[in-house]
């Protein structure tokens, strides 16, 4: 899921970096809200994502190995989720109904990525961005760490709406799930019209610009970004003080895949292989970077396969 880590950061930095990050959204989440004992419900969500990924980190560290990576991140979205439906006292009546749909979208979104992801590495084989980290264990525990950073600071809004459903439902809630769902279908048909394309040998190394890749170079990337905007949507009426910081959630994950981890490492390796192809320079002047475009594409077929 969140995969690799910013060159030229030392690792150690980078671990205290996120963990602090992290610290200061689980205060800012717990803001008045119900709390298991003496700890805020908000924080040990946020504690029990990096517990997950650093226990995992332990054997993938020894064997040197990414194969659960994403499926682990999937495994925390759903574990910390869970902790907060069920550790939070919710309130009756509406607001209860919408609280469960909430934690439900969340846990739907997560187990369809993370099944999609595991899938993909088991018939790829090992990831080559992991290469040169995972035989550092240091290093290697920085991408874990921002994995647990990443499932904290994406799922802030839904956490914090699930943990103080007081105000959950009406139009905020209901336009939420519409954007989620649009959101969502776009990832979901990207994700497929792109396994298709490389499941066909005919299309051995094109690229694919056809369906929603002819109107956006990365679609399901717009799909994920669309579709935490609607759960932060959702999350509007229940917020007051230090929680409105976790409206950060879908800003988050816009950063994240546009500037560190998804489309600069992507848009990197297609230039690389395809740059001297006309056709893939005709893709990328008329195909936008992120927005799908509403117009017909003028460009036909299918090209050279994106990376």
């Amino acid at each position: 899921m969140a995969r690799g880590r910013r060159r030229g950061v030392p690792p150690v930095p980078m671990v205290a970096g996120s963990v602090a990050v992290a610290a200061a959204v689980g205060f800012a989440g717990s803001w008045g809200g119900p709390r298991l004992g003496a700890i805020p419900v908000f924080a040990l969500c946020v504690a029990l994502a990096f517990a997950i990924n650093w226990l995992v980190w332990i054997p993938a560290s020894l064997w040197r190995t990414e194969r659960f990576y994403d499926l682990t991140g999937s495994v925390t979205f759903v574990a910390v989720t869970s902790l907060a439906l069920v550790a939070a006292p919710g309130p009756d009546g509406e607001a209860s109904v919408w609280r469960v749909t909430l934690a439900a979208m969340v846990v739907v979104w997560a187990v369809r990525l993370g099944s999609f992801l595991f899938v993909r590495v088991r018939r790829d084989g090992s990831d080559g961005r992991f290469d040169k980290i995972k035989v550092h264990p240091l290093a290697f525990l920085a991408t874990w760490t921002l994995q647990a950073l990443w499932v904290s600071m994406t799922a802030a809004a839904a956490l914090a709406a699930i943990t103080v459903a007081d105000g959950l439902g009406g139009v905020w809630a209901m336009l939420g799930v519409i954007v989620w769902l649009i959101g969502f279908a776009i990832e979901v048909v990207a994700d497929t019209q792109k396994r298709r394309f490389r499941a066909d040998p005919a299309n051995a190394g094109r690229f694919i610009s056809t369906g929603l890749w002819s109107r956006s170079r990365h679609p399901n990337y717009f799909g994920e970004i669309l579709l935490w905007s609607g759960v932060a949507l959702m999350a509007v009426p229940t917020l007051s003080g230090w929680r409105w910081v976790v409206l950060i959630s879908p800003v988050f994950v816009w950063l994240l895949l546009t500037r560190v981890s998804g489309v600069p490492l992507l848009e990197a390796r297609a230039a690389a292989r395809f740059g001297d192809d006309p056709a893939y320079g005709a893709y990328v002047k008329h195909t936008p970077v992120l927005v799908p475009r509403l117009t017909n594409p003028t460009r036909g077929d299918a090209c050279r396969e994106t990376p």
